[in-house]
Protein backbone atom coordinates (compact mmCIF):
# COMPACT_ATOMS: atom_id res chain seq x y z
CA UNK A 1 0.00 0.00 0.00
CA UNK A 2 1.29 3.44 -0.90
CA UNK A 3 2.09 5.71 2.03
CA UNK A 4 1.25 9.34 2.55
CA UNK A 5 3.22 10.85 5.40
CA UNK A 6 1.58 13.77 7.19
CA UNK A 7 4.07 16.32 8.50
CA UNK A 8 2.44 19.02 10.63
CA UNK A 9 4.31 22.28 11.25
CA UNK A 10 3.18 24.29 14.27
CA UNK A 11 4.42 27.87 14.00
CA UNK A 12 2.50 29.85 16.62
CA UNK A 13 1.01 29.93 20.10
CA UNK A 14 -2.52 30.10 18.66
CA UNK A 15 -1.84 27.18 16.34
CA UNK A 16 -0.63 25.12 19.29
CA UNK A 17 -3.57 25.99 21.55
CA UNK A 18 -6.35 25.72 18.98
CA UNK A 19 -5.13 24.10 15.79
CA UNK A 20 -3.36 21.11 17.30
CA UNK A 21 -6.39 19.76 19.27
CA UNK A 22 -8.60 20.13 16.20
CA UNK A 23 -6.11 18.25 14.04
CA UNK A 24 -5.84 15.48 16.63
CA UNK A 25 -9.60 14.95 16.49
CA UNK A 26 -9.69 14.79 12.69
CA UNK A 27 -6.73 12.41 12.60
CA UNK A 28 -8.47 10.19 15.17
CA UNK A 29 -11.58 9.97 13.01
CA UNK A 30 -9.54 8.94 9.98
CA UNK A 31 -7.37 6.55 12.02
CA UNK A 32 -4.35 8.50 10.77
CA UNK A 33 -0.95 9.06 12.35
CA UNK A 34 1.22 12.09 11.74
CA UNK A 35 4.45 13.85 12.68
CA UNK A 36 3.98 17.05 14.69
CA UNK A 37 6.91 19.48 14.58
CA UNK A 38 6.75 22.15 17.28
CA UNK A 39 8.05 25.68 17.65
CA UNK A 40 9.32 25.48 21.21
CA UNK A 41 10.26 29.02 22.19
CA UNK A 42 8.64 32.47 21.91
CA UNK A 43 5.98 33.33 19.36
CA UNK A 44 7.27 36.45 17.62
CA UNK A 45 5.01 36.24 14.58
CA UNK A 46 4.55 40.02 14.47
CA UNK A 47 8.20 40.50 13.59
CA UNK A 48 7.56 38.80 10.25
CA UNK A 49 6.11 42.07 8.97
CA UNK A 50 9.59 43.08 7.87
CA UNK A 51 9.22 40.45 5.13
CA UNK A 52 6.99 42.94 3.33
CA UNK A 53 10.12 44.19 1.60
CA UNK A 54 10.74 40.79 0.00
CA UNK A 55 9.71 40.22 -3.62
CA UNK A 56 6.42 38.35 -3.78
CA UNK A 57 5.58 38.55 -0.09
CA UNK A 58 2.84 41.17 -0.34
CA UNK A 59 1.24 39.22 -3.20
CA UNK A 60 1.28 36.04 -1.10
CA UNK A 61 -0.27 37.82 1.90
CA UNK A 62 -3.07 39.15 -0.26
CA UNK A 63 -3.71 35.69 -1.71
CA UNK A 64 -3.78 33.77 1.55
CA UNK A 65 -5.47 36.29 3.89
CA UNK A 66 -2.90 36.09 6.67
CA UNK A 67 -4.98 38.02 9.21
CA UNK A 68 -7.95 35.67 8.90
CA UNK A 69 -5.75 32.61 9.34
CA UNK A 70 -3.43 33.79 12.08
CA UNK A 71 -5.58 36.32 13.94
CA UNK A 72 -4.73 39.92 14.75
CA UNK A 73 -3.37 39.15 18.22
CA UNK A 74 -0.86 36.68 16.82
CA UNK A 75 0.32 39.29 14.32
CA UNK A 76 1.15 41.61 17.22
CA UNK A 77 3.28 39.10 19.16
CA UNK A 78 6.86 40.27 19.40
CA UNK A 79 5.98 43.88 18.58
CA UNK A 80 3.10 45.53 20.46
CA UNK A 81 2.47 42.39 22.52
CA UNK A 82 5.05 40.18 24.25
CA UNK A 83 5.58 36.85 22.54
CA UNK A 84 4.22 33.95 24.62
CA UNK A 85 6.59 31.06 25.29
CA UNK A 86 4.98 28.16 23.40
CA UNK A 87 6.92 25.28 24.92
CA UNK A 88 6.58 26.57 28.45
CA UNK A 89 2.87 27.40 28.27
CA UNK A 90 1.74 24.48 26.10
CA UNK A 91 3.85 21.58 27.40
CA UNK A 92 0.76 19.54 28.33
CA UNK A 93 -0.61 19.86 24.79
CA UNK A 94 2.69 18.76 23.31
CA UNK A 95 2.90 15.72 25.57
CA UNK A 96 -0.72 14.95 24.74
CA UNK A 97 0.18 14.70 21.06
CA UNK A 98 2.87 12.16 21.87
CA UNK A 99 0.55 10.25 24.18
CA UNK A 100 -2.01 10.04 21.36
CA UNK A 101 0.48 7.95 19.39
CA UNK A 102 1.86 10.56 17.03
CA UNK A 103 5.51 11.30 16.34
CA UNK A 104 6.82 14.57 17.79
CA UNK A 105 9.86 16.56 16.76
CA UNK A 106 11.48 19.98 16.43
CA UNK A 107 10.39 22.73 14.08
CA UNK A 108 12.49 25.50 15.66
CA UNK A 109 13.02 27.63 18.76
CA UNK A 110 11.80 31.00 17.45
CA UNK A 111 10.00 30.57 14.12
CA UNK A 112 10.40 34.09 12.73
CA UNK A 113 13.97 34.46 13.96
CA UNK A 114 14.97 31.18 12.31
CA UNK A 115 13.12 31.67 9.06
CA UNK A 116 14.42 35.21 8.56
CA UNK A 117 17.91 34.81 9.99
CA UNK A 118 19.33 31.36 9.35
CA UNK A 119 20.36 31.78 5.70
CA UNK A 120 23.24 34.14 6.54
CA UNK A 121 23.83 33.09 10.16
CA UNK A 122 27.16 31.87 11.49
CA UNK A 123 27.87 28.67 13.39
CA UNK A 124 27.46 30.20 16.86
CA UNK A 125 24.02 31.64 16.07
CA UNK A 126 22.82 28.45 14.41
CA UNK A 127 24.10 26.17 17.16
CA UNK A 128 22.50 28.37 19.82
CA UNK A 129 19.06 28.29 18.16
CA UNK A 130 19.09 24.55 17.55
CA UNK A 131 20.58 23.86 20.96
CA UNK A 132 17.83 25.82 22.74
CA UNK A 133 15.16 23.91 20.83
CA UNK A 134 16.77 20.56 21.69
CA UNK A 135 17.08 21.48 25.36
CA UNK A 136 13.43 22.54 25.56
CA UNK A 137 12.34 19.34 23.79
CA UNK A 138 14.31 17.28 26.31
CA UNK A 139 12.72 19.24 29.15
CA UNK A 140 9.18 18.62 27.86
CA UNK A 141 9.42 15.03 26.67
CA UNK A 142 12.27 13.61 28.75
CA UNK A 143 14.02 12.21 25.66
CA UNK A 144 16.30 13.53 22.96
CA UNK A 145 14.61 14.65 19.71
CA UNK A 146 14.87 12.29 16.76
CA UNK A 147 13.67 14.49 13.92
CA UNK A 148 13.93 18.08 12.74
CA UNK A 149 11.88 19.95 10.13
CA UNK A 150 13.13 23.48 9.56
CA UNK A 151 10.82 26.50 9.69
CA UNK A 152 10.08 27.66 6.15
CA UNK A 153 12.46 24.98 4.80
CA UNK A 154 15.27 27.38 5.72
CA UNK A 155 18.71 25.97 6.53
CA UNK A 156 22.38 26.81 6.17
CA UNK A 157 25.48 24.56 5.98
CA UNK A 158 25.99 24.77 9.77
CA UNK A 159 22.41 23.68 10.43
CA UNK A 160 22.69 20.75 8.05
CA UNK A 161 25.86 19.59 9.78
CA UNK A 162 24.16 19.97 13.16
CA UNK A 163 21.38 17.56 12.17
CA UNK A 164 24.15 14.96 12.22
CA UNK A 165 26.07 16.26 15.24
CA UNK A 166 22.96 16.61 17.40
CA UNK A 167 21.99 13.01 16.72
CA UNK A 168 18.79 13.34 14.71
CA UNK A 169 17.83 10.04 13.10
CA UNK A 170 16.56 11.90 10.06
CA UNK A 171 15.33 15.36 9.07
CA UNK A 172 12.76 16.92 6.76
CA UNK A 173 14.24 20.34 6.03
CA UNK A 174 13.93 20.32 2.25
CA UNK A 175 11.54 20.13 -0.70
CA UNK A 176 12.04 17.43 -3.26
CA UNK A 177 10.79 14.15 -4.71
CA UNK A 178 12.21 11.29 -2.61
CA UNK A 179 14.42 10.54 0.44
CA UNK A 180 18.14 11.17 0.03
CA UNK A 181 21.42 11.63 1.84
CA UNK A 182 22.33 15.34 1.68
CA UNK A 183 25.54 16.75 0.28
CA UNK A 184 26.42 20.29 1.34
CA UNK A 185 29.46 22.05 -0.10
CA UNK A 186 30.92 18.68 -1.04
CA UNK A 187 30.33 17.20 2.43
CA UNK A 188 28.16 14.15 3.04
CA UNK A 189 25.80 14.78 5.96
CA UNK A 190 24.98 11.52 7.76
CA UNK A 191 21.39 12.46 8.46
CA UNK A 192 18.88 11.42 5.78
CA UNK A 193 16.54 14.05 4.37
CA UNK A 194 12.88 13.16 3.80
CA UNK A 195 11.73 16.12 1.71
CA UNK A 196 8.20 17.45 1.42
CA UNK A 197 7.04 16.23 -1.99
CA UNK A 198 3.72 18.07 -2.44
CA UNK A 199 2.87 21.79 -2.59
CA UNK A 200 1.23 23.38 0.45
CA UNK A 201 -2.19 25.01 0.57
CA UNK A 202 -0.80 28.53 0.92
CA UNK A 203 1.30 27.99 -2.22
CA UNK A 204 -1.73 26.92 -4.25
CA UNK A 205 -4.69 29.02 -3.12
CA UNK A 206 -5.09 32.12 -5.24
CA UNK A 207 -2.92 30.80 -8.07
CA UNK A 208 -4.26 29.74 -11.48
CA UNK A 209 -7.90 29.68 -10.39
CA UNK A 210 -7.28 27.56 -7.29
CA UNK A 211 -9.48 28.49 -4.32
CA UNK A 212 -10.11 27.11 -0.85
CA UNK A 213 -13.13 25.32 -2.32
CA UNK A 214 -11.24 23.42 -5.00
CA UNK A 215 -7.64 23.22 -3.78
CA UNK A 216 -8.20 19.66 -2.54
CA UNK A 217 -9.11 18.61 -6.09
CA UNK A 218 -5.81 20.02 -7.37
CA UNK A 219 -3.79 18.16 -4.75
CA UNK A 220 -5.67 14.92 -5.34
CA UNK A 221 -4.74 15.03 -9.02
CA UNK A 222 -1.07 15.19 -7.97
CA UNK A 223 -1.41 12.05 -5.82
CA UNK A 224 -3.57 10.03 -8.19
CA UNK A 225 -0.50 8.23 -9.49
CA UNK A 226 1.87 6.77 -6.91
CA UNK A 227 5.53 7.72 -7.48
CA UNK A 228 7.58 4.73 -8.51
CA UNK A 229 10.92 5.74 -7.05
CA UNK A 230 12.71 2.59 -5.77
CA UNK A 231 13.35 4.11 -2.34
CA UNK A 232 9.91 5.63 -1.80
CA UNK A 233 6.46 4.84 -3.12
CA UNK A 234 4.38 7.63 -1.67
CA UNK A 235 4.26 11.29 -0.74
CA UNK A 236 5.13 13.60 2.14
CA UNK A 237 2.63 16.39 2.70
CA UNK A 238 3.32 19.34 4.99
CA UNK A 239 0.35 21.03 6.61
CA UNK A 240 0.14 23.81 9.18
CA UNK A 241 -1.77 23.96 12.45
CA UNK A 242 -2.57 27.58 11.61
CA UNK A 243 -4.19 26.66 8.26
CA UNK A 244 -5.46 23.07 8.10
CA UNK A 245 -5.98 23.10 11.86
CA UNK A 246 -8.08 26.27 11.78
CA UNK A 247 -9.99 27.93 8.92
CA UNK A 248 -8.93 25.32 6.34
CA UNK A 249 -9.82 22.29 8.47
CA UNK A 250 -12.67 21.34 6.07
CA UNK A 251 -10.15 21.31 3.22
CA UNK A 252 -7.93 18.91 5.16
CA UNK A 253 -10.89 16.62 5.84
CA UNK A 254 -11.69 16.53 2.13
CA UNK A 255 -8.06 15.72 1.38
CA UNK A 256 -7.99 12.86 3.88
CA UNK A 257 -11.20 11.43 2.45
CA UNK A 258 -9.83 11.69 -1.08
CA UNK A 259 -6.52 10.07 -0.15
CA UNK A 260 -8.40 7.23 1.53
CA UNK A 261 -10.25 6.63 -1.74
CA UNK A 262 -6.93 6.63 -3.58
CA UNK A 263 -5.72 3.85 -1.27
CA UNK A 264 -3.07 5.68 0.76
CA UNK A 265 -2.09 4.70 4.30
CA UNK A 266 -1.45 7.73 6.54
CA UNK A 267 1.81 7.58 8.45
CA UNK A 268 4.25 9.80 10.32
CA UNK A 269 7.48 10.52 8.50
CA UNK A 270 9.19 8.18 10.97
CA UNK A 271 7.46 5.23 9.30
CA UNK A 272 8.94 6.30 5.97
CA UNK A 273 12.40 6.51 7.54
CA UNK A 274 12.08 3.14 9.26
CA UNK A 275 11.44 1.45 5.91
CA UNK A 276 14.61 2.90 4.36
CA UNK A 277 18.19 1.70 4.26
CA UNK A 278 20.23 4.92 4.64
CA UNK A 279 23.28 3.21 3.15
CA UNK A 280 21.40 2.73 -0.12
CA UNK A 281 19.89 6.20 -0.40
CA UNK A 282 21.03 8.35 -3.32
CA UNK A 283 23.25 11.35 -2.57
CA UNK A 284 21.88 14.73 -3.63
CA UNK A 285 23.16 18.25 -3.23
CA UNK A 286 21.04 20.55 -1.08
CA UNK A 287 20.55 23.75 -3.05
CA UNK A 288 18.72 27.03 -2.52
CA UNK A 289 16.00 27.89 -5.01
CA UNK A 290 12.45 29.11 -5.56
CA UNK A 291 9.09 27.35 -5.75
CA UNK A 292 5.87 28.62 -7.34
CA UNK A 293 3.58 30.34 -4.85
CA UNK A 294 6.25 30.88 -2.19
CA UNK A 295 8.17 34.11 -1.70
CA UNK A 296 11.92 34.01 -1.38
CA UNK A 297 14.15 30.96 -1.61
CA UNK A 298 14.24 27.71 0.34
CA UNK A 299 16.21 24.48 0.52
CA UNK A 300 15.63 22.08 -2.38
CA UNK A 301 16.78 18.60 -3.32
CA UNK A 302 19.29 19.14 -6.09
CA UNK A 303 20.67 16.87 -8.77
CA UNK A 304 22.07 13.49 -7.86
CA UNK A 305 25.63 13.90 -6.63
CA UNK A 306 28.09 11.84 -8.65
CA UNK A 307 31.45 13.31 -7.61
CA UNK A 308 33.52 12.40 -4.58
CA UNK A 309 32.66 13.90 -1.20
CA UNK A 310 34.05 14.15 2.28
CA UNK A 311 32.25 13.30 5.50
CA UNK A 312 30.91 16.17 7.56
CA UNK A 313 32.55 16.50 10.96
Amino acid sequence: MAKLALKIDIDTYRGTLQGVPRLLEVLRRFDAQATFLFSLGPDHTGRALKRALRPGFVKKVSRTSVVSHYGLKTLLYGTLLPGPDIGKNCADILRGVRDSGHEVGIHCWDHVKWQDGVEHADMAWTESEMGRACARYQEIFGTAPQTHGAAGWQMNPHALRLTQRLGFAYASDTRGSHPFMPICNGELILCPQLPTTLPTLDELIGMNGVTADNVHEHLLTLTQATPAHPDFKGHIYTLHAELEGMKLLPVFERLLAGWCEQGYAFTPTQAIFNALDPAKLPRHEVIRGELPGRSGTLMLQGEKFLSSWKLAA
